[in-house]
């Protein structure tokens, strides 16, 4: 049996696939039980709880073989990461009263630092709380998302798929969510291992190649468009993220642009990720036409 944390969402969701696909037993802490029910149907067992309760965690632990952490995507955190440090503290107390043979937590490149890499700060702060626990380890450094460039499938019905990445033609590492929940589900059931292992996840992409991919799938001619630096806090407004609250969604592509995250941190593996940018934006465009 292997705990999932949010299987509700791609990562998540991925992993529980992979594992299942291995004949393995899932469980998940749920907060909403239909939102999962698929997953119930599927045969994974759900336990009501979130994040937010140590005890629920506690309890969805017990008689585990492994466990798969991660921490809610905030795209406005407070200035002090109190959200991101609430739900480590929470899982620290869980998984230090109830003890798996092992844990993965999903983290991701540039969180082998602890500042001037914005929204990635929760990461390393969970990073650096979980060296502490008593389980082994695996903390998987994934590249960006190439779901974060879905929205491209509107956007850049013109031609153009504007991006933060600059400039355009600079690789940085990238992955796709199936492929991250690939490498947690071979990791969790695989071979064991002591101590602390860090995994960094996906291949070298640049901007210009991912828009090259959707325009294959769109059968257009799609360029990268780098967004002026000025438009950055407009742009990520109109994403969702509040007004005056965008700075670390800001500086976390700064420190992209800037080289930060790159592929070859001392100590690291390294897992290339299979699934490409064109392989995603299919995926989704056939799901909207199903």
């Amino acid at each position: 049996m292997y705990l999932v944390m949010g299987i509700t969402g791609n990562v998540g969701g991925a992993t529980a696939r992979h594992l299942l696909k291995q004949g393995k037993q899932v469980r998940a802490l749920v907060r909403d039980r239909e939102k999962a029910a698929k997953w119930a149907d599927q045969g994974v067992e759900l336990v009501e709880g979130d994040w937010n309760d140590a005890t629920a965690i506690a309890a969805a632990l017990k008689g585990v073989e492994g466990a798969f952490v991660m921490l809610p995507a905030v795209w406005a955190p407070s200035p002090d990461y109190k959200e991101a440090k609430g739900v480590i503290a929470n899982y620290i107390e869980a998984l230090s009263k109830v003890v798996p043979s092992r844990v993965v937590a999903l983290s991701s490149m540039g969180a082998n630092r602890t500042s001037g890499i914005g929204m990635i700060t929760a990461l390393s702060l969970l990073e650096q709380g979980f060296r502490s626990l008593p389980s082994p380890v695996a903390f998987v450094r994934a590249g960006g998302f190439f779901e974060n460039f879905l929205f491209g499938l509107q956007a850049a019905q013109g031609g153009t798929l504007p991006v933060f990445y600059n400039p355009t033609n600079r690789k940085s590492a990238m992955v796709a969510s199936d492929d991250i929940g690939a490498e947690v589900a071979t990791l969790l059931a695989g071979p064991a291992w002591s101590g602390h292992r860090v995994i960094e996840l996906g291949s070298m992409v640049s901007a210009d190649e991912v828009a090259t991919q959707l325009g294959g799938v769109l059968k257009l001619d799609v360029k990268a468009f780098a967004l002026p630096r000025a438009a950055w806090a407009d742009a990520f407004q109109q994403f969702g993220v509040p007004k005056g609250h965008t700075g670390p969604a800001e500086e976390m592509f700064e420190s992209i642009n800037a080289g930060w995250m790159d592929l070859g941190v001392t100590g690291t593996e390294h897992v290339a990720g299979t699934t490409s940018a064109r392989d995603v934006f299919a995926a989704a465009l056939n799901a909207v036409k199903a």
